[in-house]
């Protein structure tokens, strides 16, 4: 959600994802990238709401060399790791790719 203030980024993150948790409409997947991968590892204060978006069909998918970059692989919680291919897959197969 951009850079700045990172305890403001914090509560958009987190609200963004509870809102998406209420709409009636979702994606098919998401795809935690850099240090978005934090947020489906242990200690994310987010995993409640990553968590119900799973729960209601949402693929999670986390990319795999940023969780080995942040030595997350041991710590991922939600979702399952991918590789950049296949988020490339994802995206050009897509009718809709949401940055």
């Amino acid at each position: 959600m951009g850079r700045g203030e990172a305890k403001l980024g914090q509560l958009l993150m987190a609200n963004f994802l509870r809102l998406l948790g209420e709409s009636p409409e979702k994606p098919d997947t998401v795809v935690f990238l850099n240090s978005g991968v934090r947020l489906v590892c242990d200690g994310s204060n987010v995993l409640d709401h990553v968590r119900r978006l799973e729960e209601q069909g949402v693929e999670m998918l986390a990319c795999t060399t940023c969780l080995e970059y942040f030595d997350l692989t041991d710590k991922l919680k939600i979702g399952k790791p991918t590789t950049m291919a296949k988020s490339v897959q994802l995206m050009v197969h897509s009718d809709v790719v949401s940055l």
